[in-house]
């Protein structure tokens, strides 16, 4: 018998509660927070460009500083929130990026505006470790990929909200109101993020039940893995590779297709927002569409190897036709394919980071997750530089644009050569 006077857990609750998904919904707003504060510089870029003074090139360098350092974080951010946890791991990250979105208010030159991404970067690198960590706690592997859709879904709300709320902000308190307001919206989720949040077997709220959904997997041998072991394995590079091929493709769309809009058709501020809240209003459709047929077809009896690369085939073929975007002359014509194209990467990558738990243990997945997304951020980090040389010697985007409509494709090749059955790696 139990005690009544014993402290609640989760035998006591009845029925099947569903905390599982408050805990997403933690990670959703998170995410969406990270990309509200990175989207601020890339909706300003050409107005920061006339009032500070900087080029191409030099915007160029300013987002290759960010994906720089967001590249070395993701190298150790993936390692501390293994160690640390994802609740104290996690606010610690959230406090250090919030303060470095804060930080771009008092940058006066490119110098300082790149200093500022940097540690913006070294901060946000934190996100999808705790984040892909988290869902392999909470969540049994038919539902992660579901899950992973969901809160990757966030991005692209934190790219829609920027350009409702920035252009606004920066046309009536200036430029920098808009770095403060959205930064500081950081502390506030670490209130809740701290008040709501633990780990299923220590959660008041969790039912029997429920914890015994989350647990249905077999069982995991709760280990140390150390970063020289994860290295050599074909399954980390499976990872890494598809990052690195394709996350450039991303980063692109998201750092420049704002300036890319205002140069090519003459928008101004204003009017690159409802252009704009298209494409990342079609992104949150492909993060939840791509999460939910891997899941979905598991759900039906298929493996996790066919349902996970049947869906990144479908994704990869969907961001073919983006390379006719620079030919179009039709805005809406190129709103329409870049938007099917960045919906298309949110749901591969909801694939792709699912991927991380199909293979390895939960003590691993935040390593592994760190591991692949710095491999990711040296591709990422050359192709922000070279767009800006391309930009401003060629005055011409079409090699990204080819470049995009090829990525994915490349990407499932190699992650099919390097993890033909994508089985669980042989860690010892």
């Amino acid at each position: 018998m139990i005690s009544s006077a014993a402290p609640a857990s989760p035998a006591l609750q009845p029925g099947m509660t569903r905390v599982r998904w408050t805990v997403c919904a933690l990670l959703f707003f998170a995410t969406t927070t990270n990309y509200l504060d990175r989207q601020v510089l890339s909706i300003l870029a050409k107005t920061l460009e006339t009032s500070v003074g900087w080029n191409s090139v030099q915007y160029g360098y300013i987002t290759g500083a960010f994906q720089a350092a967001y590249g070395l974080g993701l190298l150790f951010a993936g390692r501390l929130i293994d160690r640390l946890g994802t609740r104290k791991g996690f606010a610690i990250a959230v406090g250090l990026w919030s303060m470095a979105a804060i930080s771009h208010a008092a940058a006066v030159s490119a110098l300082t505006f790149g200093m500022a991404r940097a540690a913006l970067g070294l901060g946000e690198a934190g996100n999808f470790p705790a984040c892909i960590k988290t869902v392999a706690e909470w969540f049994p592997r038919k539902e992660r990929a579901l899950a992973t859709g969901i809160f990757n879904s966030g991005a692209n709300i934190g790219a829609v909200v920027a350009p409702l709320a920035v252009p606004w902000m920066a046309a009536t308190f200036g430029w920098r109101s808009a770095f403060i307001a959205t930064g500081a919206l950081g502390f506030l989720w670490i209130v809740f993020w701290l008040a709501l949040y633990a780990k299923p077997t220590e959660s008041r709220k969790v039912s029997a039940r429920e914890l015994a959904y989350i647990q249905s997997d077999p069982p995991e041998r709760e280990q140390t893995v150390a970063w020289a072991r994860l290295f050599p394995h074909r399954e980390t590079w499976a990872f890494g590779m598809a990052k690195f091929i394709t996350e450039p493709i991303w980063w692109f769309f998201l750092f420049w297709f704002p300036k890319y809009l205002q140069e090519t058709f003459s928008l101004s501020l204003k009017q690159i927002v409802l252009p704009t809240l298209v494409v990342y209003n079609i992104c949150t459709v492909g993060s939840i569409g791509g999460g939910w047929l891997s899941s979905s077809l598991l759900k039906r009896g298929w493996t996790v190897n066919a349902a996970r690369k049947t869906a990144m085939l479908v994704c990869a073929l969907c961001v073919v036709p983006v390379i006719y975007a620079p030919y179009s002359k039709n805005l809406w014509a190129v709103v329409g394919l870049v938007g099917m194209a960045t919906a298309a990467h949110q749901g591969w990558s909801a694939n792709v980071f699912t991927m991380v738990s199909d293979m390895f243990p939960r003590s691993a997945v935040g390593s592994v997750v760190g591991i692949g997304s710095t491999i990711g951020m040296v591709g990422s980090t050359l192709m922000q530089i070279g767009t800006g040389y391309i930009v401003q010697l060629a005055h011409s985007y079409v090699p990204m644009f080819i470049m995009g409509g090829c990525a994915y494709l490349t990407a499932l090749a190699v992650v099919q050569l390097l993890s033909p059955r994508l089985t669980p790696a042989k860690l010892g």
